[in-house]
């Protein structure tokens, strides 16, 4: 454990070397922090308003903001730890949970002596990693949409909106119906699944039932029409406009091109 000190005096600790895996940056310029190889940052945000974590893949050693903690981690640690796929994420930032929130204030303000501070710190920054990771494994940690414009409880509300699509598309869902269910508003939902998922609310419920209706045209002999109402079309019409839009083609032309294939 190496306890790195400002040069121009004042507060110690600016850098935790946990080993030579994790450093921890503490303070906003942190000269000679040792920096582990192939370095991902999680950036901890503890002001501001939101409590915030920044995953960045590949590690930049930009200024630090005041209410800020970094941890420089080695990928292969974040890897080995079951966070490959945390590395590979579209959503790079996320609200932190309670439990996070607690080890991160433990971190930056420990309650130990001077001479144990630095070991406190260093294992506080193992825990929140291993934490961090867990949560993310398990579908805890919800995205920070929209610079925090929604919180995390409505967050959650929109990633609960998209299980219900995901189970009950079948059904004859409309917006009002899922932002009931959900317990959020039209333009909190609306805006939040664009924010979260790139697509609307009816994108998404389309693209469930036409990806049935893809795979029952290549793997049943059932008439087009068949497939078009059991894929949640209530005419043939309206379901040969939407496959033809997504496709390109229309749903008998797929089925025979896709047979040749």
């Amino acid at each position: 454990m190496v306890q790195g000190e400002i040069a121009a005096g004042g507060r110690s600790q600016e850098f935790i070397a946990v080993s030579s895996r994790m450093t921890v940056l503490l303070a906003a310029a942190a000269v000679g922090a040792p920096v582990p190889p192939g370095a991902a940052a999680l950036t901890i945000t503890l002001a501001g308003g939101v409590c915030s974590l920044h995953v960045e893949p590949e590690a930049g050693m930009g200024k630090i903001r005041p209410g800020q903690i970094v941890l420089l981690v080695s990928r292969s640690t974040v890897t080995r730890l079951g966070g490959a796929a945390l590395l590979d994420e579209g959503f790079t930032r996320f609200h932190l949970s309670s439990e996070l929130r607690t080890i991160a204030t433990l971190l930056r303000d420990p309650p130990a002596s001077p001479k144990a501070r630095s070991t406190y710190q260093g294992a506080k920054a193992m825990e929140f990693l291993c934490e961090a990771l867990r949560q993310f494994a398990a579908g805890e940690l919800a995205p920070l949409l929209g610079e925090g414009l929604l919180s995390q409880a409505d967050t959650r509300r929109v990633l609960a909106a998209r299980e219900m699509i995901d189970e009950r598309w079948s059904e004859k869902l409309t917006l009002d119906l899922i932002a009931r269910a959900c317990g959020l508003n039209r333009t909190k939902l609306t805006r939040g699944f664009k924010d979260l998922f790139n697509c609307t609310v009816a994108e998404a419920i389309a693209e469930r039932r036409l990806d049935l209706a893809r795979r029952m045209l290549l793997t049943t002999d059932l008439p087009v029409s068949s497939i078009g109402y059991e894929s949640g079309y209530l005419n043939n019409a309206s379901f040969a406009r939407a496959f033809g839009r997504r496709f390109g083609r229309s749903p008998s032309d797929f089925r025979v091109q896709g047979l040749a294939a």
